[in-house]
């Protein structure tokens, strides 16, 4: 493999370039005309304006990307992740011009991607699902009968959702009928699809992940769990690893299950097995994501591999590097996902960065898009960074973390920086006693 096309941007995009770098690859930038001046665009071996600055006319641009990538004649595309990186069509009209995808197979995009496709999957597979649904809802009295019978509260759910996007907490028939509609609109808008269906609320959950990786020969590992539990609007805002929460006994049981469905759907390349677990540590299978995670770098802190690196070996016929026993975890690493956003509000605030210094040492990595001087512009995810701090304890990583917070300085946008500083300060995130709700009940300024 000597060229890759990264059809994504920001630090994802540099994330991938560094690695390729490494590995003598040259690498193909697209980008929109709003990130000319980004430094991902600066930093591969040639980039190329795919379109205007809304999504849909640039980074959502399939013709044109695949046109791109035939031109420029490279090996494969790394999709990154967002955008186009679990669209099935996507990955089958790249392998259908002779490029690899680096990601699963098409038909495996199009089943995980599709909810209740993959419950039934996991269900006939032997993994424990949330009680709900088999089918999409045809009728709002059909959603009321099913939601009485499973007993509220439930979530209402867009079938081809993901993100957090489509996803509505109902407590009772009223707002089960009050939503519904809207929800329907919403899929619909953001999915092509109208279906929705409903699944039963697990109230203080952990929201828990297992990293996969396949190869074209039957090997599957895990690569250990995040904890993705502290969450605003069913979006991450921290994850860790390992879990403070899980023992070990539910630990190894929940890797067991997710390669047990990981081979049920011959999964290729790197993926994750998101699960919620109860307060007793009953878990259920929720959904998989078909893609390299925002929250990978924490994996790759406690096991010092390069997940990147897996990918583009996977992708281009070889074996996975180690197998299950040869795999390690050592010590505790947790990811802060610094936005440009009003802390209070919870909207986001793009403009330029006026100012931007931090302190990077031994047991810190920051994976950004932005330098000094950038501008956060409202085309994209606000995201500026991701900060992932490691240590041998769990205390000693939150330690670094909350050292890094006090002495970063970001100015010319607001940030959700204060946010940190209060989770940091929380008595029960410190300990480890957080669920999905921690938001919701501690963050009162």
């Amino acid at each position: 493999m000597q060229k890759i096309l990264i059809a994504n941007r920001g630090e994802i995009a540099l994330r991938i370039i560094k690695t390729c770098q490494r590995m003598g690859i040259e690498t193909i930038a697209i980008y929109s005309e709003a990130d000319k001046e980004m430094p991902f665009v600066k930093a591969a071996t040639k980039a190329i304006c795919v379109g205007e600055p809304h999504v849909s006319k640039s980074y959502l641009q399939i013709d044109k990307i695949l046109q791109i990538a035939q031109k420029e004649q490279v090996d494969a595309i790394h999709p990154g992740y967002g955008f186009l990186s679990e669209n099935a069509a996507f990955a089958q009209q790249a392998k259908n011009a002779g490029i690899i995808f680096i990601g699963p197979e098409p038909k495996t995009i199009e089943l995980m991607g599709d909810k209740i496709a993959s419950r039934l999957t996991m269900e006939k597979a032997g993994v424990p699902v949330v009680p709900g649904s088999r089918h999409g809802l045809k009728t709002i009295e059909e959603a009321c009968y099913l939601a009485e019978t499973i007993g509220y509260p439930i979530m209402l759910k867009a079938s081809g959702g993901g993100g957090g996007i489509g996803m509505v907490l109902c407590e009772n028939e009223q707002a089960l009928v009050k939503f519904y509609d809207s929800t329907k609109k919403r899929a619909m808008t953001y999915f092509g699809s109208d279906e929705v269906f409903i699944e039963k609320y697990i109230a203080d959950s952990r929201h828990i992940e297992i990293q996969v990786f396949g190869d074209q020969y039957g090997n599957m590992v895990h690569l250990f769990e995040r904890d993705c539990s502290i969450q605003r609007r069913h979006q991450k805002v921290v994850e860790e690893s390992p879990s403070p929460f899980l023992s070990d006994k539910v630990r190894q049981k929940m890797f067991e299950i997710a390669i047990k469905a990981a081979h049920a759907v011959q999964y290729t390349n790197a993926g994750t097995i998101e699960f919620i677990v109860d307060e007793e540590e009953n878990f259920y299978f929720l959904e998989m994501n078909t893609r390299l995670q925002v929250e990978h770098p924490v994996t790759e802190m406690i096991t010092g591999l390069d997940l990147v690196k897996w990918q583009i070996l996977v992708a281009r016929g070889e074996k996975l590097p180690l197998m299950q026993d040869e795999i390690v975890s050592n010590g505790n690493a947790v990811e802060f996902r610094l936005y440009a956003e009003d802390p209070i509000r919870f909207l986001p605030s793009p403009g330029k960065i006026t100012a931007l210094k931090w302190s990077e040492k031994e047991g810190t990595r920051i994976d950004s898009g932005y330098v000094e001087g950038g501008t956060v512009t409202p085309f994209y995810d606000p995201m500026i960074a991701k900060c992932i701090f490691y240590g041998d304890s769990r205390e000693k990583a939150l330690a670094e973390a909350a050292k890094f917070f006090k002495d970063i300085k970001i100015e010319g946008i607001k940030t959700n920086v204060p946010l940190f500083l209060n989770i940091l300060k929380s008595e029960s995130f410190q300990k480890g006693e957080y669920t999905t709700n921690f938001l919701n009940t501690n963050y009162v300024k």
